[in-house]
């Protein structure tokens, strides 16, 4: 199967859109794709337990839910570093997840790699 990038811009404020980008990511896990879910922005502070077990998105899910299936499926997280620092995001909001404060392999450093990418509100997808 292929590589999925689903970068999440959208945080707690726009739980539908937040919930949207997470939902995406499971459905790729789901169909046996390689997931990668890249939060940015507003969207670092999905990573914490207190905002994943409080959100859902109308008609898009519990983020909870979508997040435990991306990590049961193997997918993995990662968090801007800058928009962490700005929003007070902390390596222990890492703790026990499947997630790291770098730039996820080869995507940082060589964006030429990007086959196709898909605009929605508050994040996009990239095929790899």
């Amino acid at each position: 199967m292929g590589k999925l990038l689903v970068h999440i811009t959208s945080g707690p404020e726009a739980p539908t859109r937040a919930a949207l980008g997470l939902l995406v990511a499971r459905t790729g896990i789901d169909e046996g794709h390689d997931v990668t879910v890249f939060l940015a922005g507003d969207a670092v502070q999905l990573i914490r337990d207190a905002v994943l077990d409080s959100l859902t998105g109308l008609g898009t899910g519990a983020l909870r839910e979508s997040f435990d299936a991306i990590a049961g499926g193997g997918g993995r997280f990662y968090v801007s570093g800058l928009s962490s620092k700005a929003r007070g995001v902390t390596e222990d909001d890492l703790k026990g997840k499947p997630a790291s404060s770098r730039c996820p392999t080869g995507w940082c450093s060589s964006r030429s790699r990007l086959i196709g990418t898909s605009r929605t509100n508050g994040g996009s997808l990239h095929g790899l």
